[in-house]
């Protein structure tokens, strides 16, 4: 079987996903090409994995201080462009299109009649699922950004849907914790990041972001450019992580036990649900705006405890090469029921459909 994997490039979340299906299916002997776009070429990096990789320009959102500018989203697009890069990727000789939100491979795939699968937290959306924000627009482009012939979608929880866990790495949580915390803030600016961490001086932070094109220390925060390996060390040994409200980044620091206050995006109605969710659930505190009341709240309190995940990449990756691809269910419920949450996750959940869906409410969680 001959597979085509595109991949959204805009943010690390959907390439970090990518990462754990490409290690399943080369541990599977799988013949996979990876196709990215959503960025300039060299703003790609620790991409050995995917081999002789394609990118094209795509399509993509703009970000501006903290929140995402539409009227640039709309006119820095080159949609003649995009057109011309879908007409000329041939598709024909793959057997399965596999999608993570990339629209350039998903419309070639639609127009020549190739097979196509979405993979992705987006996919999530078209199912009737907790939302916050969400916009006519907003569900018009989930549905047309990046169009497949099957959706299976990854989240937090199931809500009794055909949703999957999330994709993280396998690695055994680690136990050590320096006291740090990590910072990915990368559509806040720079400066304003720094203003808010030094204000506790008492914490070290370890910064990661976009702009920062040398490794030095500021006071108590150490800046970090991204480095993948780097980061990942840095959460391993963190107690606790700030970020923005995209989903890979908050999925692995669940799976390893540490906290989150997380700041979505404005306007970007996807950030706005995820936090809205992990609020729910007793999985994460959140601040609307760069809020220092907030950081020191958020450090005085103490981790929820660990999500204990399976290997979702590998069970997806098998599942797509047996072929049979219109039978989701098992899939669905092997993973779900090797799936273990906090005692406080299962508390949370029983009062949300308590509250808003009791005739549908399952008692499917498996508490550690």
């Amino acid at each position: 079987m001959k597979i085509l994997y595109g991949v959204q490039g805009t943010g690390n979340g959907h390439i970090s996903r990518a990462r754990e299906m490409a290690r399943a299916f080369a541990d599977l002997g799988a013949d996979v090409d990876f196709l990215f776009s959503g960025r300039p070429d060299n703003r790609y990096f620790d991409m050995d994995c995917f081999g002789d990789f394609q990118t094209r320009r795509g399509l993509t959102f703009v970000t501006e201080n903290g929140e995402v500018n539409r009227r640039k989203t709309l006119t820095g697009n080159h949609l003649a462009r995009f057109a011309r890069d879908v007409r000329h990727l041939d598709v024909s000789g793959y057997d399965v299109v596999l999608n993570d939100f990339e629209p350039v491979s998903a419309w070639a795939a639609k127009t020549q009649k190739v097979h196509s699968i979405g993979i992705s937290h987006q996919n999530a959306f078209l199912h009737d699922i907790p939302t916050q924000g969400q916009t006519w627009f907003d569900s018009l482009v989930i549905r047309g950004f990046a169009p497949t012939v099957q959706q299976l979608g990854v989240h937090w929880f199931h809500f009794n849907q055909m949703i999957l866990p999330p994709i993280v790495p396998i690695k055994e949580a680690q136990r050590e914790n320096d006291q740090s915390v990590l910072v990915y803030l990368p559509f806040e600016s720079l400066p304003a990041v720094l203003d808010l961490l030094t204000r506790f001086n008492q914490v070290h932070f370890y910064c990661y972001h976009p702009d920062v094109e040398k490794d030095s220390e500021y006071d108590n925060v150490s800046i970090r450019q991204l480095n993948r390996e780097s980061f990942h060390h840095r959460l391993h040994h963190c107690r606790g992580v700030i970020a923005n409200g995209g989903f890979e980044l908050p999925s692995e620091a669940m799976s390893l036990g540490k906290k989150l206050l997380l700041k979505p995006l404005h306007g970007q109605y996807e950030q706005l649900s995820n936090v809205m969710t992990l609020e729910m659930m007793g999985l994460a505190d959140s601040m609307s705006y760069l809020d220092p009341a907030a950081v020191r709240n958020w450090l005085d309190g103490n981790s929820v405890g660990r999500v204990k995940m399976p290997d979702v990449a590998m069970a997806i990756a098998g599942w797509v090469l047996s072929g049979n691809w219109h039978n989701c269910d098992e899939l669905w419920q092997q993973l779900w029921d090797k799936v273990e949450y906090p005692e406080i996750v299962e508390e949370a959940m029983i009062e949300w459909y308590t509250n808003n869906e009791p005739s549908r409410y399952k008692s499917s969680i498996t508490t550690v």
